[in-house]
């Protein structure tokens, strides 16, 4: 079963309370998102090390071909 977008701002949320989550479905089809995830923790760390955090917090949903999510463009930065 496909994931909904305010599912993967929960997820994301739970471990990133005060960042800037922006979910967008690429294709419309429920499987195709893109996150951009804006949070001050990210500071110091390299784009990898972000973008590893952000999975972790994803929970194993997007983990092989029966993870729920499917695909998901994923963009991290520090706010300006």
């Amino acid at each position: 079963m496909a994931m909904q977008a305010h599912e993967i701002e929960d997820l994301i949320r739970a471990s990133f309370p005060q960042a800037k989550i922006t979910i967008t479905d690429m294709a419309g089809d429920g499987n195709h998102y893109a996150a951009e995830v804006v949070d001050e923790s990210f500071r110091g760390q390299n784009r990898v090390q972000q973008q590893r955090a952000v999975m972790k917090a994803l929970q194993g949903k997007m983990d092989g071909s029966h993870g729920e999510l499917h695909a998901l463009a994923l963009t991290t930065r520090v706010p300006e």
